[in-house]
């Protein structure tokens, strides 16, 4: 029965409250039921009622219908808790695939105070927060990034308690937000800076003309290609270091999908660990996906060019 009950109010909400990335709530977008505790409170009212019947009792009317009227006046108070005020979304930083992906979301007072507002993915695992009069109050919701592409989180919850917790005002708002997920980089020997392709480096082409220029020796890091340790410096008790090249004019360097083993998800993965690693080191490289070619160049905008193809790849039509 809940299965087929959740699509239509799926599609009713959807028409009621459609998706906007700033949303004030309103008396069409807020809904109040009571709470468990109010469940609760209004069966003793209704036990105290029978009871001042029963044994017409004055007392026992005056404190059922006190009782009464204060159910009533909290139905308004928490309503107002909640009626007016705004949110609005912030945005998502990208992240890679693993991580938390974190949604920033301001709430606005518009001229009320406003106390204990829970905001969250479910009921479940709602963050609470006090809205000044005049302020505003920003938080942090995270959801887990379990697949590269867009993260959608869907509808956000909203809801007062305030000041009893015999009511539930809540709304569900669709902020539209998402956020941009990476591949997960994948650990794989690199190719040096402007080193010549060794034809055993899978995934890289290099082509052009040029030479190399060695500028010394630096430090091992993780994803170094093995065919560039100093053995000899190594055997005189020096540590891990590797042979560091300067590419000259003419050395063009290419992260090709098409030149490496294993599946698609595993491929995007280490090339998006080679650009990481090469956009860190400053080199200048191209990247050839099936159907997309990002030329030659270097920087953080091309760096977040190609983590975003490689975060897109296969879903766009």
């Amino acid at each position: 029965m809940l299965v087929k009950v959740r699509p239509l109010w799926q599609s009713w909400i959807a028409r009621r409250i459609p998706p906007s990335p700033s949303l004030q709530l309103n008396q069409r977008r807020i809904f109040i039921i009571p709470s468990g505790q109010g469940v609760a409170f209004g069966v003793a009212v209704v036990l105290l009622l029978l009871t001042a019947i029963n044994y017409q009792n004055s007392l026992a009317y005056g404190l059922t219908f006190l009782l009464l009227s204060l159910f009533i006046v909290a139905i308004l108070h928490t309503y107002r808790n909640l009626g007016g005020l705004r949110l609005t979304a912030l945005g998502a930083l990208p992240v890679f695939v693993g991580e938390q992906a974190c949604f920033r979301v301001r709430l606005e007072g518009e001229g009320r105070e406003r106390r204990a507002i829970g905001l969250g993915w479910s009921e479940q695992e709602l963050l609470h927060a006090d809205v000044r009069a005049s302020g505003a109050e920003e938080l942090l919701l995270t959801l887990p990034a379990q697949r590269r592409g867009w993260l959608r989180p869907g509808r956000l919850r909203v809801e007062s308690r305030f000041p009893l917790g015999l009511l539930l005002a809540w709304s569900w708002l669709d902020l539209d937000q998402a956020a941009l997920v990476y591949p997960r980089p994948l650990p794989a020997d690199l190719p040096l800076e402007g080193g010549r392709a060794d034809e055993h480096d899978e995934g890289l082409r290099a082509s052009g003309s040029g030479a190399d220029d060695f500028q010394g020796l630096r430090p091992y890091q993780s994803g170094d290609s093995r065919r560039r340790l100093h053995w000899k410096a190594y055997s005189r008790g020096q540590g891990l270091l590797v042979k560091d090249f300067a590419a000259l004019s003419g050395r063009d360097l290419w992260l090709d999908f098409a030149l490496l083993g294993g599946d698609v998800e595993t491929r995007l993965s280490c090339l998006c660990h080679w650009v990481l690693q090469l956009s860190l080191r400053g080199q200048s490289f191209g990247l050839r996906l099936p159907g997309v070619q990002l030329p030659l160049a270097s920087g953080d905008a091309h760096r977040a060019a190609c983590l975003r193809e490689l975060a897109l790849f296969g879903a766009r039509p």
